[in-house]
């Protein structure tokens, strides 16, 4: 460490300590209550799984409506951990009354305890009490910075409905300000969330967002310099960061603010990026020629990120280490503080060591008081907060301010913050941790830490996995929008080409083509596949029969070598398929790029489960050997949908191709470009000619020779119903020539139901159901397409789906912010359109825009809600397939099993419900293959959710489970009895 390392650090140690010896001599004095709630929050520290309990039952109490509801989820929470209580906790639990008088107090007076404890964090409902906490600030020498909390923004309305109220806070509190005489630059301060100001907000198409979100931010931005106010833009979750960041850029230099001061903005030092942006910032900050604030904070989305890069198989965004966070956040105060000039330092902290860092690099830097702030959240630290004032600095108070049910999520990352286990509150203040301990150099923790537990790389933990996920791409990332554009402009040059069938390694022509239209532009041929005849479909099978005793003879290590190397070649070409889906089946870019990470998921997982399937099993005894073993049954034959045109294509195929059968691939007429790019990649990955066959056709004229032919011995189906049915009838027969029973694996619809409890978090429900319902247009087969709610939340939730739906963008499908994109043809067209006569006269039509410019462009339907639908109506018990979605009333959770349950299908299904009872009650009753608890029901993933029905969705099969690979094989088992004459090999 040089000397001028030393001496911060030194001064850093001794303001460290004076802050200590200032907090410790005025400590909070706290009311009656306040010990009460110290208590309660102390006790919850002590056990994660109580205070994982306790804090989710906070978050459902807003959204109880009666005193029975508050009772019995009183109850279903502490049940949960009832052998964690203390037993006076335990036996008062069990003595409390479900209602009457009794329970009535009961549920009064715990509303009215976290309601006192939201009050703690939340500092007032609405602008009249907001000006007498900002009153009582200002008193103890206080700065502030109001939020609105609010519900999350789904909607058009929703959004307007923000920016009302950022224009009203700031016309009020400025009133205010100029009526009490304490109004100067920059002294009415508010914070905005850039993501309340538009619904669609979507880093994937970053421009289109700007320019929404700009229009909308300009009146809050004017009416705040005409009065004098301090605009300060938040940041949120990492998907966010770099469009806020373009945002906020583009915004202040335009010439209407490039010239304004008093605007600032949030940057999160958990962030590994931060410093980096930090620099880029100081870089615009000068050209625009005009000083902003920044406020660096730790970040509030930790769990949050952690949680979604794990899920996506990303790198973590944040640091990992809570000392890794601190230094960071040290590197960035002295970039700040050495920039003040221009970057006018905010620190945000309740951290004595990242406090005294703070002052000390001030003090470095010659800084004077005024210069820089502090900044920290209303209703915590407040001893912190007084001994800065008492010396002089100047503390802004973050000030929510909102309605107590919409700002439960923030009570509860406050909640979460005081007492996590690195909290520095919790930590100098309730556990006592030493000084010495708390002001030590984290970059030293972080040092010491990372050489006691080093961390695994990514590709480290890929070669202790057998199987994972390929990582979705995150299109908030400009790097992969680019791929992503440069594909589609690639592909824009490609389309119109013809593709001959491949037969036995050979390319044929039959004189007749199967023409693909673009979805999203009807007018354009995407390619023409030659349509195979009945003799082109014997041929296959013929080629597909003579190929099989090689393939199936080939070691299995060798095909999954193959395998392998078409997962990799499916990688290099990645931008490349998912664009061809864009142009064919008219998937918008997040739909389209899951498709083929899914197709390499199953080229990776099927190649995986196969070494394991064919390990021979042995179960010798003396003298006899026993073995059990899998073989390949023959030749398979792959119908395919146009749905996940390369996903569901390539699972089924290489499932077969991975246990050592020959495929014939037969596409979906309408997706057969997409079947031919496949059938190259098979090629360059060297499979044998005739192991797999490109067979594109009309069903109807070459589907009964395939599956009827007696060669053939697995049938592998994924479509429509009726189809699977018939295949199935017509594969029970024996023709002349066939010597064995042919294996069929039919997946096939959904009607599935999503389940509403009254007690839902409404923010996840109704985004889950218009998701699950409207995601590509609805052409799932695990689409929601009806939505069972509750009667004691019906109205709420009907009325946000209604302006949520209104507010999905309908447009073509390689435009980046498509929504809802088109149906696959116009058969699909006229066969939802005719489902929807039938809605209207069975009832009530809630939701359904105009196309506008669109009509006749394409195969364009937009989203409709029906409400008020009849268990009996068509339109909850027939499979549409596009967005059409039947909103059903239940008067209790039996009624709304039973709905669930009522169809044909038993496919996909989904409950959003905060009552454990609840949850684990559905969990049994409710009868489907995939079933989906507070998140949306569709885009399962292979191995960690297996997908597959039963009933009439299906034969009761998991694609991407451990138990596919079987329905592709024999099992055998061979004795031979080794003893001869008395006599066994030695080692028996």
């Amino acid at each position: 460490m040089d000397s001028v390392a030393e001496e911060l650090e030194s001064s850093t140690q001794r303001i460290g300590r004076e802050l200590f010896a200032r907090v410790r001599a005025h400590p909070a004095h706290l009311s009656a209550t306040q010990w009460l709630d110290e208590r309660l929050m102390n006790w919850g520290m002590r056990d994660e799984q109580i205070k994982a309990h306790l804090f989710r039952f906070i978050d459902v109490l807003p959204g109880l409506s009666s005193s029975a509801q508050v009772m019995e989820h009183l109850r279903e929470y502490s049940g949960t951990v009832n052998d964690r209580l203390p037993g006076l906790v335990r036996g008062a639990l069990g003595l409390l009354p479900h209602d009457g008088l009794v329970g009535t107090i009961v549920a009064g007076v715990t509303r009215m305890n976290v309601r006192r404890l939201a009050r703690r964090f939340i500092a007032a409902d609405d602008l009249r009490g907001a000006i007498r906490i900002i009153t009582d600030l200002r008193r103890h020498h206080l700065q502030f910075t109001i939020d609105l909390v609010g519900e999350a923004v789904l909607s058009r309305a929703e959004a307007l409905g923000y920016q009302q109220a950022y224009l009203r806070v700031i016309d009020g509190l400025t009133a205010h300000a100029i009526n009490s005489h304490w109004l100067t630059p920059g002294a009415v301060n508010i914070s905005i969330k850039l993501s309340a100001l538009y619904s669609q907000f979507d880093p994937i198409a970053p421009e289109e967002t700007s320019s929404a979100v700009r229009e909308r931010l300009r009146p809050i931005l004017r009416l705040a310099r005409q009065r004098g106010a301090f605009i300060n833009i938040d940041m949120e979750q990492y998907a966010y960061k770099d469009l806020t960041l373009q945002i906020f850029r583009e915004v202040f230099s335009e010439p209407e603010f490039r010239e304004w001061k008093d605007v600032g903005i949030a940057m999160q030092a958990y962030l590994r990026c931060t410093h980096a942006d930090l620099q880029h910032l100081e870089e615009w900050v000068r050209e625009r020629g005009t000083p902003i604030t920044v406020r660096l904070v730790k970040g509030a989305y930790w769990d949050f990120e952690t949680v979604i890069a794990a899920q996506n198989n990303w790198a973590a965004p944040v640091f990992t280490r809570k000392a890794e966070t601190d230094a960071n956040f040290e590197l960035c105060t002295t970039f700040l503080m050495e920039r003040a000039a221009w970057l006018r330092p905010a620190i945000a902290s309740h951290n004595i060591r990242s406090i005294a860092h703070a002052l000390a690099v001030a003090q470095q830097a010659g800084l004077r008081a005024g210069q820089y702030e502090f900044q920290m959240l209303y209703g915590m630290a407040d001893q912190i907060k007084s001994a800065l004032v008492g010396m002089g600095q100047r503390v802004r108070i973050y000030t929510p301010m909102g309605a107590l049910l919409p700002g439960m999520a923030y009570l509860v990352r406050r909640l979460l913050e005081n007492t996590s286990n690195e909290s520095f509150l919790r930590a100098g203040f309730t556990e006592h941790v030493p000084e010495e301990q708390l002001l030590m150099n984290p970059a030293t923790r972080a040092s010491e830490v990372a050489t006691e537990t080093p961390q695994k790389s990514v590709l480290e933990e890929r070669r202790v996995q057998t199987f994972r996920n390929e990582p979705l791409a995150d299109f908030s990332r400009e790097e992969a929008r680019a791929g992503m554009r440069a594909a589609l402009g690639l592909i824009a040059g490609e389309v119109g080409r013809d593709y001959p069938l491949v037969i036995g390694g050979d390319r044929a022509e039959s004189g007749k083509w199967i023409e693909s239209l673009n979805p999203s532009h009807s007018a354009q041929i995407v390619g023409r596949a030659a349509a195979a005849t009945v003799e082109h479909a014997n041929a296959a099978v013929s080629a597909a029969k003579n190929a099989f005793d090689g393939w199936r003879d080939t070691a299995p290590e060798e095909r999954v070598r193959l395998l392998r190397g078409a997962a990799e070649i499916m990688r290099r070409r990645r931008n490349e398929l998912s664009a061809w889906e864009v142009y064919e089946s008219g998937k918008p870019w997040r739909e389209a790029d899951a498709d083929v990470a899914e197709a390499i998921d199953f080229c990776e997982y099927y190649a995986a489960e196969s070494l394991r399937l064919f390990r021979p099993q042995h179960h010798d005894v003396a003298g006899e050997e026993n073995a059990y073993f899998y073989e390949p049954r023959g030749v398979t034959v792959v119908i395919a949908p146009w749905n996940f045109p390369l996903a569901i294509l390539c699972g089924m195929t290489t499932a077969a191709l991975a246990t050592g059968n020959t495929v014939v691939m037969k596409p979906a007429e309408q997706s057969p470009v997409i079947a031919a790019k496949l059938m190259e990649i098979f090629e360059e990955a060297g499979f044998p000619s005739g192991v797999v066959n490109y067979l594109p056709g009309i069903g109807k004229e070459i589907g009964p020779t395939l599956v009827g032919h007696a060669d053939v011995e697995i049938l592998a189906f994924t479509g429509s119903r009726p189809v699977g049915l018939a295949i199935n009838e017509q594969a029970s027969r024996t023709p002349l020539g066939q010597a064995h029973v042919k294996r069929v694996i039919a997946e096939m619809g959904g009607k599935n139901a999503v389940i509403v409890d009254d007690d839902a978090d409404l923010d996840e429900a109704v985004l889950g159901v218009a998701h699950s319902a409207f995601g590509y247009s609805g052409q799932k087969c695990s689409a929601c397409s009806r939505a069972i709610v509750l009667e004691g939340i019906y109205d709420a939730f009907l009325k946000r789906l209604v302006e949520v739906t209104r507010s999905l963008k309908v447009a073509p499908a390689e435009e980046p912010s498509c929504f809802v994109g088109p149906v696959i043809d116009g058969d699909a067209l006229r066969r939802i359109q005719e489902n929807i006569a039938k809605g209207k006269e069975e009832a009530t039509l809630a939701c359904a825009e105009d196309l506008g410019a669109l009509e006749g462009k394409g195969f364009y339907v937009a989203p409709h809600v029906f409400a008020d639908v009849a268990a009996t109506a068509a339109i909850a018990q027939e499979e549409i397939f596009g967005p059409v979605l039947a909103v059903m009333k239940a008067k209790n959770m039996d009624a709304a099993i039973a709905l669930a349950n009522g169809t044909d299908y038993a496919l996909t299904g989904g409950l959003y419900s905060r009552s454990p009872l609840h949850i684990a009650r559905v969990r049994r009753e409710f009868r489907v293959g995939n079933l989906y608890i507070n998140r949306k029901i569709t885009g399962a993933l292979v191995e960690r959710q297996p997908f597959g029905g039963f009933k009439l969705s299906g034969g009761g099969t998991k694609a991407g489970g451990p138990d596919y690979l079987l329905n592709f094989v024999v099992p055998r088992t061979i004795t031979e009895n080794t003893l001869r004459h008395g006599f066994a090999p030695a080692g028996e």
